[in-house]
């Protein structure tokens, strides 16, 4: 494939791919007699992983890190590196997960509660120094 069709594919900009492949993100991509840039699968695969890895937050020097050991096969337990940099990136997702899923509680509860705390505070059960502490509510809210 060409550099244009990968960008299309991955809605990425032929920039962003040539960025990439400069700074170490992905391996170097193999050349046609052309020197025009031939992306082969496994070259789509480093594109899609650096996107999926971006996306989620891990940064750049990291991909460049993971991308690196990849090249140090002869070293003595790159797999192993590479694969800390992943345990590392799934454990970071998973804390933001476990945080999104107490905003998702506390949007819920908020909804849920509304209307009801709406009258409340229209018929004066509730005042601005009488609510209740949100930052409490651990029994509804896992943050």
């Amino acid at each position: 494939m060409n550099s244009k069709q990968v960008a299309e594919m991955f809605g990425l900009s032929i920039d962003t791919l040539r960025y990439y492949e400069r700074i170490g993100v992905i391996p170097p991509v193999t050349r046609g007699e052309n020197g025009y840039r031939n992306y082969q699968t496994n070259d789509l695969n480093w594109i899609f992983l650096a996107k999926s890895l971006r996306s989620a937050g891990l940064s750049i020097e990291s991909l460049i890190e993971f991308a690196d050991l990849a090249k140090l096969s002869e070293v003595q337990n790159v797999a192993g590196a590479q694969k800390q940099v992943l345990k590392n990136q799934l454990d970071e997702i998973d804390q933001k997960i476990k945080e999104m899923n107490g905003i998702r509680a506390l949007l819920k509860y908020k909804l849920d509660t509304y209307d009801e705390h709406l009258i409340q505070f229209k018929n004066g059960e509730l005042t601005p120094d009488n609510v209740e502490k949100l930052w409490e509510m651990k029994q509804y809210i896992k943050i």
